[in-house]
């Protein structure tokens, strides 16, 4: 399985992005989003695995075996250091895979042997072709031991290293959105699905113009991105009267963040998806709590996603937040609980330029969200 095929996808208006699925929990979330989404997305779709069997059950076009020579297709058997060898080894193939990308997501389960010892070093492999490296990673579950969760705290340190931002999500936290009753194979679906939706969400606000100015949209994903620090992810869902709001509010207290807050954060990007005939004046109102929870002077970007099979009284919303201050220079400024307070702080003018632009254009089509950090590596290339 030495060989592979590169299909390359170039859109004509805006950035090439890859996104590869490393080891196990990588290579499903790359299925999860082949099984949703199909072609809607103009974006390459990589996995990249020690284990030749789980390559072969991929959906994904683009398939990379990695160490052949040192794992022979048999997997790293829970051994970091056998999955940076076999990354190691086929370094240069991964470079090629990754040729000519502006954006690379790297997306891993860390713990096992592939996705904590490979994922930094197909990190590296993008940041060297110029490409901004984004990642997104789950932690072990708690039942799965210590052990798994001491060699995905390694893999993390590691991975910081070469990436331009970073969305942990740990699986502990998502206890609260998975059934009591539910068995061991849909509770694992429901990462796959959360991982999916931070990485095909950044895809589609950077790719998808809809009626609003690329060029501006571009700016807007940059500021945020140049805000150094880990990133946070808030997934929040409501229905009725004042479903925004309330969306946001379980975003911003969503387990996801569990203890983290993200009062004080300077670089924020929201997405909103509901029904095409959901009142506007509710994503306005809510969008004035998420300025009242962060950084008086936060880059605050939105997009949203019409969906016709949604109710026209539900909307679903995530938040990514960055660029957070040191604690002795945090400002703390609690969440409104109504709208009326949340309209008394001082608008931000780039937001109001939005929402201004949105209410002309009709808004443009975007999906979920995802991360970012240091300076977006694609500009640079588009200007070569």
């Amino acid at each position: 399985m030495g060989n592979f095929m590169v299909e390359e996808k170039k859109p004509s208006y805006g950035a090439k992005i890859k996104v590869v699925g490393v080891g196990g929990g990588g290579g499903n979330m790359i299925n999860h989003i082949i099984r949703e989404k199909g072609d809607e997305m103009d974006i390459d779709l990589i996995v990249a695995n020690t284990d030749v069997k789980a390559l072969d059950s991929s959906l994904a076009f683009t398939k990379l075996q990695l160490g052949e020579k040192i794992t022979k297709g048999l997997g790293a058997g829970m051994n970091p250091d056998v999955g940076t060898k076999a990354a190691q080894e086929s370094y240069e193939e991964i470079k090629s895979t990754l040729e000519y990308s502006d954006i690379v997501f790297i997306a891993s389960g860390l713990g096992g042997g592939t996705g904590t010892g490979a994922a930094p070093v197909v990190a590296q492999a993008a940041k060297e072709i110029g490409a901004l490296t984004i990642s997104v990673v789950t932690m072990p579950f708690d039942f799965e031991g210590k052990k798994r969760y001491n060699l995905a705290l390694k893999g993390l340190n590691e991975l910081k290293k070469e990436s331009d931002s970073i969305v942990v999500i740990p699986n502990q936290r998502l206890k609260s959105l998975i059934d009591k009753k539910a068995g061991i194979k849909e509770s694992f679906k429901i990462v796959d699905n959360v991982l999916a939706r931070a990485v095909s969400g950044m895809c589609t606000i950077v790719l998808d113009s809809g009626n609003s100015d690329i060029n501006s949209d571009f700016a807007d994903v940059k500021k945020v991105m140049e805000h150094r620090g880990m990133a946070l992810l808030g997934i929040g869902e409501s229905e009725g009267e004042g479903a925004a709001q309330e969306a946001i509010k379980n975003a911003i207290q969503s387990p996801l963040l569990s203890d983290i807050t993200i009062n004080g954060a300077v670089g924020v990007l929201v997405h909103f998806k509901y029904h095409p005939d959901s009142p506007f004046n509710d994503i306005e109102e809510a969008m004035c709590l998420v300025q009242n929870a962060v950084d008086d002077d936060a880059d605050i970007i939105f997009g949203t996603t019409s969906d016709e099979s949604f109710e026209n009284n539900k909307i679903q919303v995530t938040i990514i937040a960055t660029g957070f201050r040191d604690k002795e220079e945090e400002r703390p400024t609690p969440v409104a609980s109504t709208p009326d307070a949340a309209f008394k702080k001082s608008r931000n003018p780039i937001l109001d330029e939005r929402i201004s632009r949105l209410k002309v254009s009709g808004g443009y089509n975007s999906e979920e969200v995802t991360n970012m950090l240091e300076t977006p590596s694609y500009i640079r290339n588009q200007m070569d």
